[in-house]
């Protein structure tokens, strides 16, 4: 029970109201080391509670030891995406509601005067993305001096994303923090633990192995596709099927998207859709009409990977397979969350087969083939070639197998003579 963290009895009544009933395992993990005030490296599944794994112990270090004067946010949590940004910011002002805490979001995409009222008085905790506080910490409109707990959520994302020198300018702004947490849904990301021994001081190492009951419940198969219109005649057909309900599909390119949307509509499809460049207020709105139910297919590119946090999302369908096993392990997690089953669908074509090989060796699983038969695939699956590694000769090595050329070579040339 969350009784166990000695939690004040605001937040215990604020998780009470929210529904949980008993923290997860990543909870029961991070909670105590984070309130002790260790800093903290943390991978757990998505949809297994890490959210709060960090807001609970940031709300009790500031009820703990209340600010005595007006000024700057004393906790920033840095996301990738916007859409991220504010779910983890409706999160905090549920988990903080019966405090006094005050929770403000700062992202690209929406106009500079909205963000007046948080830059001009007193916010707790804040949330952000990293392009537009860097903006405001150059224009002096932002001081990072007082933030004493920075969270780096989603960290392999922000890297993939190429956030990485933006990131170490605010931490450097940020240096006179008393602890940093970094969290991610997998540390496959390159670069990822090297970044982390450059911001974290002696970290917790902590990672969660989520009971049966959270873990997700995903099917996940492929189909091959000889081309595109016949990937795209697959999308369709599966689309159409009965038990597939509540959909994301996830393409590389917004054209992509683009594309895609235009002729899922053709086949009587409605279908709402997200990408990078698109002003805040469609995305809201996109968002808005696939959660409350009115649409039933999201079409997106890896804007919505991150931060779109639905329950009941039915099925994830990878119409262009991304290039990297995180980027797929985080798209597969929008479904099957909070212990509910979800099934994730591969559209492949013969050059994505390099990238299921090394899904199948991370998840130590073999992608199940399936078929449609009246769409049954004309070519067999293509095979990758395993590459051999070189291997790296020592001196003597090398002088010998020097030494053996030149014989052949004599050879030849005395065969020619």
């Amino acid at each position: 029970m969350f009784e166990q963290f000695e939690l004040d009895s605001e937040l215990l009544a604020s998780i009470k109201n929210v529904g949980f009933s008993k923290p997860t395992s990543i909870q029961e993990l991070v909670i105590p080391q984070a309130m002790a005030g260790k800093d903290i490296l943390a991978s757990a599944p998505t949809g297994t509670g890490k959210t709060a794994a960090f807001l609970l112990p940031v709300a009790q270090h500031l009820l703990d030891y209340p600010r005595t004067q007006p000024g700057f946010p004393r906790v920033l949590i840095l996301t990738p995406t916007r859409e991220l940004a504010i779910q983890i910011g409706q999160d905090s002002e549920q988990l903080t509601e019966l405090t006094k805490i005050k929770t403000g979001v700062i992202t690209g995409g929406v106009n500079y005067g909205s963000h007046n009222d948080i830059l001009n008085s007193t916010t707790d905790v804040l949330v952000a993305t990293p392009g537009r506080l860097l903006e405001y910490i150059e224009n002096e409109q932002f001081d990072a001096r007082e933030i004493e707990i920075l969270i780096l959520d989603e960290a392999d994302r922000m890297l993939d994303m190429g956030f990485r020198e933006t990131i170490n300018r605010i931490t450097a702004e940020a240096r006179w923090r008393k602890q940093t947490m970094l969290f991610s849904a997998t540390l496959e990301g390159a670069g990822v633990i090297r970044f982390a021994q450059e911001v974290l001081n002696e970290p917790a190492f902590l990672e969660s192995n989520p009971s049966r009951k959270e873990k997700a419940k995903i099917h996940q198969w492929m189909h091959l596709s000889d081309s595109a219109p016949h990937k795209l005649t697959l999308l369709v057909n599966i689309l159409k099927q009965a038990d597939v309900e509540r959909t994301v599909v996830f393409a590389n390119k917004r054209e992509t998207v683009q594309y895609l949307s235009g002729k899922l509509y053709a086949e009587e499809l409605p279908c709402v859709w997200l990408e990078g460049k698109m002003p805040q207020d469609k995305r809201n709105k996109a968002i808005e009409r696939f959660k409350s139910g009115e649409i039933k297919i999201l079409v997106a590119t890896d804007v919505a990977a991150r931060g779109l946090d639905i329950d009941d999302i039915s099925h994830v369908i990878n119409y262009d397979m991304p290039r990297k096993v995180d980027i797929y392990i985080h798209r597969i997690g929008r479904t099957g969350r909070a212990g509910l089953k979800g099934t994730a669908i591969s559209l492949v074509e013969a050059h994505d087969m390099a990238v299921i090989g090394k899904i199948e060796r991370y998840q130590d699983e073999r992608l199940q083939r399936r078929v449609i038969d009246e769409l049954r695939p004309k070519h067999k699956e293509a095979r990758v070639a395993n590459k051999k590694a070189k291997v790296k000769l020592t001196t003597g090595q090398k002088k010998a197998k020097a030494k053996k050329q030149a014989k052949k070579k004599a050879k030849r040339n005395k065969a020619k003579a």
